[in-house]
């Protein structure tokens, strides 16, 4: 990722008409104070129609990811966050990578006190792949939910 915002700057994309980043790398994730520094509470995001590309074929895989992290001192620009999530749209990586890369950055850029993602993929060559990355444990007392994201089961 090019230019990011270290939160003493104005975001660069929020109410701005930005077009789609070609590439993770290419993308700007931003990021703003989180408004309750020093205590716990989990944030969602949920991108039921992620996109990327198959290293191999160049075919389009398909993804629900769930993210929740419990911020320290940042939390992400959503806006940042969908742009980002769309560079991947021609992105060619495995499901596993594409899955803790996400993750990573956010870890990188955010620095929160707890991170999942729970990446589950749509079928290639007939068997479905979900990915799992977290940080660690999360700490006491702060309710995480469940992803709820059912097993691929097919059709009917």
């Amino acid at each position: 990722m090019t230019a990011q915002n270290d939160g003493s700057s104005l975001l660069t994309q929020l109410g701005q008409h930005v077009a789609a980043p070609t590439s993770p790398e290419e993308a700007i994730l931003e990021r703003v104070p989180a408004p309750y520094p020093g205590r716990n509470y989990t944030v969602r995001f949920t991108a039921p129609e992620f996109t990327s590309l198959c290293p191999v074929t160049g075919q389009p895989d398909f993804a629900h990811i769930v993210i929740d992290y419990i911020p320290r001192d940042w939390i992400v620009e959503s806006k940042s966050l969908k742009l980002y999530l769309t560079s991947f749209r021609n992105h060619g990586s495995f499901h596993e990578a594409c899955s803790v890369q996400i993750a990573t950055t956010l870890v990188e850029r955010l620095d929160p006190i707890w991170l999942r993602i729970g990446a589950y993929w749509y079928p290639r060559g007939g068997i479905p792949i979900d990915v799992f990355w977290q940080t660690g444990a999360p700490p006491e007392g702060v309710w995480i939910p469940s992803q709820d994201v059912p097993g691929y089961r097919g059709r009917g």
